[in-house]
């Protein structure tokens, strides 16, 4: 487009010999700005069209892992990721109107529905971490070392101070399916101890170091959290505390606007040896936040 410009210019004077010099420069003058405003549009769509959406979680935007990422996968592709961050029930909401291009979740019954529904294309797993329960050194319910199911059990039995999300996030719903399978019909049981933050994963651990109360947290979030007080972790390492995150291509069949070759491009980084290597090296403090599991047979 350049060159075209410059040609205009160079047959000036070729126009002006052939007619009205006044009319033909108008008319020069309208060519070259329309030439050039079309380059200039051009450029600006080719740009555009090297940045794909992706939607997750607050606490996986929160725990500084895309912030380390994205910059990486950029500089090898060249492509920008713009992130969206929404509580978990909400994540999907956007990518059933096709609205982003890819999704990075931890609610693997959603996601699998979601791509069962035919919005997405296939689901990937891309790395885990785990829950935690997070309470005062102290531990006044007695529960550190216990399984996660005795551990909920006694603090219900006792009525300890227990602070939840309740915010529908991934958290959220993770606790409440730990209720469940501690036998607790938490709907139910709940009194004055269970205490609701209704907001995110910081703010629910705030509050739970200012009530000296216990708290289900992902331990992402609680590496990250730097006000910690008298909290410590009470319970870890239940295989029923896994945290699977997993990726998916939202359908450019029923989305045709989905840029899917520059979106399949960051699926396959996010899983390749290269990817899972960024996502293992990603540390706060020294600690690893998220431990890489890609399978791309799928999920």
């Amino acid at each position: 487009m350049r060159h075209e410009c410059g040609a205009i210019g160079r047959h000036h004077d070729r126009i002006l010999s052939n007619g009205n010099p006044i009319m033909a420069i108008r008319h020069l003058a309208v060519a070259f700005a329309l030439l050039c405003g079309l380059a200039a549009s051009v450029t600006a769509s080719s740009a555009e069209d090297r940045g794909i959406v992706l939607v997750t979680t607050t606490a996986t935007q929160e725990s500084g892992l895309l912030d380390y990422l994205l910059p990486i996968f950029r500089a090898k592709t060249g492509i920008d990721v713009t992130v969206i961050a929404r509580r978990a029930d909400e994540v999907l909401d956007g990518a059933r109107r096709g609205e982003v291009d890819v999704v990075l979740m931890h609610a693997r019954p959603q996601e699998e529905k979601f791509v069962a529904d035919g919005f997405g294309v296939k689901r990937l797993d891309v790395m885990y971490n785990d829950y935690v329960l997070i309470g005062p050194k102290s531990d006044p319910a007695g529960v550190k070392g216990k399984d996660i199911a005795t551990a909920l059990k006694t603090i219900e039995g006792k009525g300890a101070p227990f602070v939840t999300r309740g915010d529908r996030s991934g958290t959220h719903a993770a606790e409440l399916a730990l209720w469940i399978v501690a036998g607790i019909d938490i709907a139910g049981a709940k009194g004055a101890w269970y205490r609701v933050a209704a907001t995110g994963m910081t703010a629910a651990l705030d509050a739970a170091r200012a009530a000296n109360a216990y708290v289900l947290s992902d331990r992402g979030s609680w590496i990250s959290f730097g006000n910690r007080g008298d909290l410590d972790i009470v319970v870890e390492g239940d295989r029923r505390l896994l945290n699977q995150y997993g990726v998916m291509l939202v359908n450019p069949e029923k989305f045709p606007n989905v840029k899917k070759d520059l979106a399949q491009t960051f699926i396959d980084w996010l899983t390749s040896p290269e990817g899972q290597t960024a996502i293992a090296d990603y540390k706060l403090d020294g600690q690893q936040l998220f431990f890489p599991n890609s399978d791309r047979s799928g999920g």
